[in-house]
């Protein structure tokens, strides 16, 4: 199976999880693990955006500068921004300094403080039930789905940006509404207590 691969630890893994060491903690540690929590998601939502045309390496890489510029992705801070703060995230070098999706973290996040029951209710109330099996290969995995044309459509309802279908479901791949790791992984998939807390 090409598309699963041992790494040097003679781990079975997704092959994109094996290309680099830092896409193997990710892959190992974080990627498709249930995640929940306002803060966290939004900072997983605002990632997703920002990587739109680019690679997940580079954010990934740019991960620590990221939650720097944006007070650790502290909803209620991010939301209190205004333009000084986007011309300081337009002049940081170590993020990706792109207006229109700066502009979008600050539009979203002022967006969550709006839900009534959280951003992590709202994500989580769009996701699938658990396949009965994990995907055997990339070709498998679908760059949408209903679930995430729907959750996409609600979350533009309520004023966020760059959260189209693709990057909706990027999202739930990342954040454990979905496991997308394939048959044969070593990463364990997860049990109904997985992620469960605010």
């Amino acid at each position: 199976m090409s598309d699963l691969v041992r790494g040097p630890d003679g781990l079975p893994r997704c092959a994109w999880g094996a290309s680099t060491p830092d896409y193997a903690v990710y892959h190992d540690e974080e990627w498709g693990r249930p995640l929940r929590g306002d803060d966290a998601l939004y900072e997983r939502l605002t990632l997703e955006a920002f990587q739109s045309g680019l690679s997940w390496l580079t954010i990934l890489r740019k991960r620590p500068a990221f939650r720097l510029a944006f007070d650790e992705f502290r909803i209620e801070r991010v939301a209190s921004y205004d333009e000084s703060d986007v011309a300081r995230l337009l002049a940081d070098a170590g993020i990706v300094r792109n207006r229109a999706k700066i502009e979008a973290a600050v539009a979203n996040a002022r967006a969550a403080l709006e839900l009534p029951d959280g951003l992590s209710a709202l994500l989580w109330s769009y996701a699938p039930p658990p396949r009965a099996a994990r995907p055997e290969s990339f070709a498998q995995v679908p760059a949408l789905t209903p679930e995430s044309t729907g959750l996409a459509k609600a979350l533009k309802k309520r004023g966020f940006r760059f959260v189209g279908p693709t990057t909706a479901y990027a999202l739930m791949q990342a954040t454990g509404m979905v496991d997308d790791h394939l048959a044969g992984c070593h990463v364990a998939a997860p049990t109904a207590r997985d992620g469960m807390g605010a």
